[in-house]
């Protein structure tokens, strides 16, 4: 019997792999420049909350004093927290090395990145004003003192920790703390055609003796530091607050929430570094790293672009879909013929229209739609709000504790609540994160159902930038099935069965199962047998384990996961049919689909739901079929198109070492890049 540990890869060490892959596209000297930087952004972004979620949660299950290999394939909690540590201690590496090279071509394009050692004299005079005006009076500096406990440092914050050395020998600390509020990157005034910048964090060190000219000191320094909290949120069980009280609560505990990683510039003293890992709590179990001279780097997904288009990706137009129109009744459109919508490839605003069509429609009686994360700005809320003053009883499950964005739903759910829409705070024990709408209207005397089911939330902003199929639909059988998914968030101890769709907690693994089974069949009686996934997360062991059951009966598996991927490929006896690929590119992969050959009768779905133990147990998901053969062909186009790509597709197998697929012919696949010609073409021959 094969090890444990020989089965699977840790769901922790494959996310870090993954994060690496993110840290190849900033690397990437084909990358456009800007797009280079803005990777180092989203990184440092991703690993930010790894450690308040998973990193916190592996430090959990070490202080409850459990091995954890059961849950974490093979590896006791103790020795992953070092791993781990010692990974991302090699990726920072990496991360301050590519950044330096970044740096180094801006000067060829003549942006320069400054700090406040290399200010220009013609630059002093706007840096004290836009000290004095804009940073000065929303500086927070705190004054430590022995007798005193040191403040609350707020979760993945940036400070500076000053050092003053005084005349009378003594030293007096200080905190800085860097506001989210204020702009990270000041452009400073163009000279002679060239573009200077300088991070807050050096204008505030070069006006250090403005802010602290009240001390007599011999010298004075300043380092950067962050510490990243737990932000698992506890729920209070307190019956008489409200559920959105109760997050609203939890929101707040999650910035005292335990410290889980110290990140410090590696620079720093060591007297100031004991200083303040004693004043903090700091300890061995949490993740302590020596970084560069600037934090929180996550920052950078929002750098200044400068006016250089040459230096960012190129914006595509996003496209109509063919025989769809914004400018006619989409009800009417969809009466006849589901259609697909796959963004950012399409507009997003087939389902603003859609929901404006619906909030204006004398025959619409009621919307009910699943909302997991809104735009800051989002028309989507605006447009049920409009249907609740047009007289549509308007219901809204909308999840609350969607992680990270809760102030966000929580704002709009109060806005809903007071303009009369009916909101559903899901399930108890379960999150909703299943992606649909139900829209009735009175046809002829009768109620008839219209609707839309998706990979992706209902959210502007992210559909320019992730890729989502979304599915409008007539078909009747769907609908009534989506239709038992809103009964039972209102009546949640009924467990209902549906006829065409399957849903998590109750049926998504029985249901893969017996996709698969059927697969293995026609595998060992000869037939075709195929199984082409595309996801974001692989996980769950006991998906894991169907997967090499149904590969050692000879089913061919194609596999396109975007980030973890706890299956091991091309393992001689266990998974030798097996191929996993992960594409990371302009765009963030978002889509799920499922095809399985049937024996060249492929039954497809798309579904909001990855292979990940939570959602499959402890969510509500909805994966729905796709019976459009017009759609079933143009899905099956897409995951090729992918699955060629010769680019940005990166093996992922036993080495874990992220290669690149090589071209075996000279013709070069950039997946996003076909897939919007694919489009294109499908329009232009709709012209011709």
């Amino acid at each position: 019997m094969t090890k444990l540990n020989n089965l699977y890869i840790n769901r922790e060490l494959s996310w870090l792999q993954f994060n690496a892959r993110v840290l190849q596209e900033a690397a990437d000297e084909n990358v456009p420049l800007i797009e280079r930087l803005r990777f180092i952004g989203i990184f440092s972004n991703n690993l930010d909350e790894f450690f308040k979620v998973r990193y916190a949660t592996v430090k959990r299950i070490d202080q409850a004093g459990k091995g954890g290999k059961s849950h974490l394939g093979g590896i006791k909690a103790s020795d992953l927290l070092e791993r781990i540590t010692e990974i991302v201690i090699e990726h920072q590496r990496t991360s301050l090395g590519i950044l330096e090279s970044i740096q180094e071509k801006l000067i060829k394009e003549d942006i320069y990145i400054i700090n406040e050692t290399q200010i220009q004299e013609v630059h002093h005079n706007f840096i004290k004003n836009y000290f004095f005006q804009e940073v000065s009076p929303a500086l927070v500096t705190i004054i430590l003192n022995e007798n005193i406990e040191l403040p609350l440092l707020k979760d993945s914050a940036a400070y500076l920790i000053v050092k003053m050395n005084l005349k009378d020998e003594s030293k007096q600390y200080a905190l800085i703390e860097i506001s989210k509020a204020m702009n990270r990157f000041v452009v400073l005034p163009k000279l002679d055609g060239k573009n200077y910048i300088i991070l807050i964090d050096d204008l505030l060190r070069h006006s250090l003796k403005d802010i602290f000219n009240i001390f007599d000191y011999t010298s004075i320094s300043a380092n950067m530091i962050k510490i990243t909290r737990d932000g698992e949120l506890d729920f209070d069980s307190d019956l008489s607050k409200s559920f959105i009280d109760k997050i609203s609560d939890s929101v707040r505990d999650r910035k005292i929430g335990e410290p889980v990683r110290f990140v410090y510039d590696k620079t720093l003293d060591d007297e100031t570094l004991i200083y303040l890992m004693e004043k903090m709590g700091i300890d061995s179990k949490d993740s302590v790293i020596p970084g560069g001279r600037y934090h929180n780097r996550r920052d950078y997904m929002g750098f200044p672009s400068l006016g250089r288009k040459d230096l960012l990706y190129t914006k595509i137009n996003p496209l109509t879909v063919k025989d769809l129109s914004l400018e006619q009744s989409i009800f009417n459109t969809i009466s006849d013929k589901d259609y697909m919508v796959h963004t950012p490839y399409h507009t997003f605003s087939y389902i603003v229209n859609f929901l404006r069509e619906a909030a204006l429609d004398p025959t619409v009686k009621s919307i009910k739609i699943t909302i997991y994360r809104l735009a800051q700005i989002s028309h989507v809320a605006s447009s049920l709000i409009n249907a609740a003053k047009n007289g549509k009883k308007v219901t809204v499950s909308i999840e609350l504790r969607a992680r990270f964005d809760e102030e966000a739903n929580i704002n709009y759910a109060e806005q809903m609540q007071d303009e009369g829409v009916t909101l559903l705070f899901g399930v108890p024990g379960l999150k909703v994160h299943s992606k649909m709408c139900i829209i009735e209207r009175e046809e002829n005397q009768k109620i008839r159902r219209y609707g839309f089911v998706s990979t992706g939330n209902f959210n502007e902003s992210t559909a320019r930038i992730y890729t989502d199929f979304t599915l409008f639909t007539a078909d009747q059988r769907i609908l009534k099935d989506l239709n038992k998914v809103f009964n039972f968030f209102e009546v949640n101890y009924k467990i209902y069965r549906f006829k065409h769709i399957f849903t998590s907690p109750h049926y998504t693994q029985t249901k893969l199962f017996a996709l698969i089974d059927n697969e293995i069949e026609n595998a060992q009686t000869g037939k075709s047998a195929f199984i082409k996934l595309k996801m974001n997360s692989m996980s769950s062991y006991k998906m894991v384990d169907k997967l090499y059951e149904a590969s050692r009966a000879g089913v061919k598996i194609q596999m396109i996961i975007r980030g973890i991927c706890c299956l091991i490929p091309g393992v001689k006896g266990m998974s030798d049919n097996i191929e996993v690929i992960s594409i990371i590119d302009k765009f963030l992969e978002h889509t799920r689909l499922f095809i399985f050959s049937n024996n060249n009768d492929p039954k497809i779905y798309i579904s909001s739901a990855d292979w990940m133990t939570r959602n499959i147990d402890n969510r509500v998901e909805v994966s729905c079929p796709i019976y459009d053969a017009d759609i079933k062909k143009e899905l099956q186009d897409i995951f090729d198109i992918c699955w060629r790509d010769n680019v940005k597709a990166r093996i992922i197998n036993q080495n874990q070492d992220n290669s690149y697929r090589i071209p075996i012919t000279d013709k070069i696949i950039r997946a996003q890049f076909e897939i919007y010609d694919f489009y294109k073409n499908k329009l232009e021959e709709t012209d011709a």
